[in-house]
């Protein structure tokens, strides 16, 4: 049989896992010693590692981290009191599975958004959808959102992601609108979807930021009971960087 109509399907069929595998066995010597399901498997396996990295791609593009980072890629040097046992545990995936929260607290430049970040990647990996906002710019997109009418699209959106990342919580003041909005949003995922909140504020601090006694208290009741703390310390990552290097004689 040639061998352009099998390909021909195969584009068809849209599987062009297996299309390229097909073709680098036509051209292997090794193939022609394995049998039928030896090498049907091996076209299956192809076909299947390509439709999850397809999935992982659309993943990522649709999470939209603020950073590229992944767990392996940590510094685990730095005295930053990062908690390697309860990270390692957390990169299973199964506080997503139970709709756990993560809080992730610290002083500017210890690397919390990279974190945020690298916990988001590894759900991605696992199969999870997830999306990561900066918190003072969710509030902002959403009172747009209430003006021109996505209100409903974007809070089902924001409910519907099985990670949430809302970075910098506490960086801009809260209003009342907005705290009833975050309440809104919490309400929508509690024990159904995991948060993660990355914060300069200790959380012994948020009832205070969140203003209104009322709203704080429902929002904290459905964010930190169930969740995982990462409280880091230290001086500025990026102290760490190499110092700019001379220009025109100057030091």
């Amino acid at each position: 049989m040639l061998s352009h109509p099998t390909d021909d399907k195969l584009r068809t069929l849209k599987l062009t896992g297996m299309l390229t595998a097909l073709e680098e066995q036509r051209h292997s010597e090794t193939a022609e010693s394995l049998s039928f399901e030896e090498r049907l498997g091996l076209l299956i396996d192809r076909e299947q590692t390509e439709r999850d990295n397809r999935r992982l791609t659309t993943r990522l593009r649709a999470a939209r981290l603020r950073q590229s980072a992944c767990l392996e890629d940590l510094d685990w040097t730095a005295p930053r009191g990062l908690d390697r046992a309860l990270v390692l545990a957390l990169a299973d995936g199964r506080y997503l599975a139970k709709a756990h929260n993560v809080l992730v607290t610290g002083p500017t430049g210890v690397g919390k958004s990279y974190l945020a970040c690298a916990l988001a990647h590894k759900a991605c990996r696992l199969g999870y959808n997830t999306l990561y906002l900066r918190l003072p710019r969710l509030l902002e997109e959403i009172t747009l959102a209430r003006a021109d009418g996505r209100y409903p699209t974007l809070m089902a959106k924001l409910a519907k992601a099985q990670l949430l990342v809302l970075d910098d919580w506490g960086l801009t003041p809260m209003t009342a609108a907005g705290g009833r909005d975050l309440l809104e949003i919490l309400e929508d995922r509690h024990n159904l979807r995991s948060t993660l909140i990355t914060s300069q504020l200790p959380v012994d601090a948020w009832h205070d930021y969140l203003g209104d006694p009322t709203v704080a208290d429902a929002i904290l009741d459905r964010l930190i009971h169930n969740a995982y703390r990462l409280t880091l310390k230290g001086e500025s990552m990026r102290k760490r960087r190499s110092p700019l290097d001379p220009i025109n004689g100057l030091t």
